[in-house]
């Protein structure tokens, strides 16, 4: 079986992989790359999911890339817009030509001798490989072939239609159909409001509330500066000095915004939880001449369905662009319950509490299944590697394998934020390996740092995958602190002084 060399291989071509490509190609263009991507298209999660009104949960400001500013003042966008963005930079950045499709990496050997990777990828045809001097994993975290599916006692009894988002039908007619969705994560709130205006009427169901807030679908700054410079807001790139300078300014804006509202939440988390309260509560009374709500409904809907257990960012908080999921919910079009499955049978849900939900489709929102670099098998000089027995270094590199590095982005701010960083880190440690003729960079766990899990949000997705990721550590470069700032600070170090480095 012939291979085929390259100096970097990417796996993933979501926005992490086409970051990184391009990243690379720009910085260190005389190293050659390739991306292997298991599925037929390019995208990543933007292209898997097509459920209806699939959109960004962070403002695009901070979630496109800074490198390439995102040409548009919409800040909540809608999936497609998104797609369009990565695969014009895909094309632009000559990334696209070096994307190969339907190669689902399945194993990566390195050998020590000959200090390179061999690479194994499933693809129609059979198996092909590759060999590469650094691997570089851009391929997310979790599962695209399966997403999490609670067993719901008698789903089989179900006349109706039930599906889970990450395998939408194309050919799904929901017009004038009973809907339920169970959950109320990203998905839920989503899905609730954009199926609102077709459906008879449209339910969330949810075992546990999650924190909702409201946010302007269009940015009021990038509104105003795109005014005062003349732009408009539509698919191009900003070309010129002042659009640039705009742009900067939008998106540390809205890094100040995410930072500040984390840090007050973390240290005044009754303050935060008093102000999203107050702001579902405005959201669903009702307007001058409007349907909805009495102010004393609006706040027993608030406390009974929008007020969780927990403070705020013990869990990740949802973001309803201009309100659309109360306004839905005011209208008489949505609504929520908060109780738990006793059962579910022909035509729709019985509670615990009795109550029972009539449905004609049955939408399972219950979240992601988390699989740490794609599910594929590493070894080091034949040996496997146990992933969740290696520890973090900087959240890029893991401890005792050679010429590897990770990207996953923040859980609680942008998910691009980190990407950049990673690809400025990748890059430069790529480059210094290059300058001083190093074949090898391996980082070796320091015994003393003590472990904890990757990462420690208690969505239940990651508590249910803890054992599946490396670990993080208590201190120094072993921490992982989900802070931009911290991060821009430690990636940005100079590499020569990172001692826990070894090349050879």
């Amino acid at each position: 079986m012939t291979s085929e060399h390259v100096d970097v291989l990417i796996v993933g071509a979501g926005i992490s992989g086409i970051g990184a490509a391009a990243q690379l190609g720009m910085k260190l263009p005389d190293k050659a790359y390739l991306v292997l991507e298991s599925r037929q298209a390019s995208g990543g999660t933007w292209d898997l999911f097509r459920y209806p009104g699939i959109r960004s949960d962070s403002d695009m400001f901070t979630f496109g890339y800074k490198w390439h500013p995102w040409p548009s003042d919409q800040s909540l966008a809608d999936g497609h817009m998104i797609l369009d963005y990565l695969r014009t930079i895909a094309k632009e950045y000559g990334v696209e030509d070096k994307i190969r499709y339907g190669h689902k990496v399945t194993k990566a050997d390195w050998d020590s001798d000959a200090q390179q990777w061999t690479v194994v990828a499933a693809t129609d045809e059979g198996e092909k490989t590759f060999t590469a001097n650094f691997l570089w994993s851009c391929s997310g975290y979790y599962d695209y072939d399966e997403g999490h599916q609670p067993v719901f006692p008698g789903v089989e009894d179900f006349e109706g239609t039930f599906i889970h988002p990450q395998f939408w039908p194309e050919d799904l007619d929901y017009g004038g159909k009973k809907v339920v969705v169970i959950g109320s994560g990203a998905t839920a709130v989503t899905l609730v409001p954009a199926m609102a205006d077709q459906v008879e009427h449209i339910t969330m169901l949810q075992r546990t509330p999650t924190y909702v807030f409201s946010r302007p679908g269009r940015d009021p700054l990038a509104k105003g500066l795109g005014a005062a410079l003349g732009l408009v807001p539509r698919f191009v790139p900003f070309k010129g000095l002042r659009e640039k300078a705009g742009f900067e300014a939008i998106r540390w804006a809205n890094i100040g915004v995410l930072v500040g509202s984390y840090k007050l939440a973390r240290r005044r988390p009754k303050l935060v939880k008093k102000v999203i309260r107050d702001g579902v509560i405005e959201h669903l009374t009702a307007r001058p001449g409007q349907p909805g709500l009495t102010k004393e409904e609006a706040i027993r809907y608030a406390d009974e369905h929008f007020n969780p257990p927990y403070n705020p960012w013990d869990q990740r908080l949802c973001a309803v662009p201009d309100g659309d999921l109360f306004r839905a919910i005011r209208h008489g079009k949505a609504s929520v319950v908060t109780d738990k499955i006793k059962r579910i049978v022909a035509d729709g849900i019985e509670l615990e509490s009795g109550k029972k939900l009539d449905a004609d489709i049955i939408i399972s929102a219950t979240g992601l299944k988390v699989r740490f670099f794609g599910g594929v098998e590493v070894h080091v000089d034949g040996k496997p590697v146990r992933v969740q027995d290696t520890m973090a270094y900087k959240g890029v590199l893991l401890s005792g394998v050679p010429n590897l590095a990770f990207t996953v982005g923040y859980t609680n701010a942008s998910w691009t934020l980190k990407v950049d960083l990673v690809c400025e880190y990748v890059t430069n440690l790529l480059a210094e390996m290059a300058a001083h003729g190093y074949t090898e960079v391996v980082v070796e766990r320091d015994p003393s740092v003590a472990a904890s899990p990757f990462m420690d949000m208690e969505a239940g997705y990651l508590l249910r995958a803890q054992e599946l990721m490396p670990r993080k550590g208590d201190r120094g470069p072993w921490q992982v602190r989900q802070s931009y700032l911290y991060d821009m600070k430690v990636l940005s170090a100079d590499i020569r002084d990172s001692k826990e480095l070894q090349f050879s």
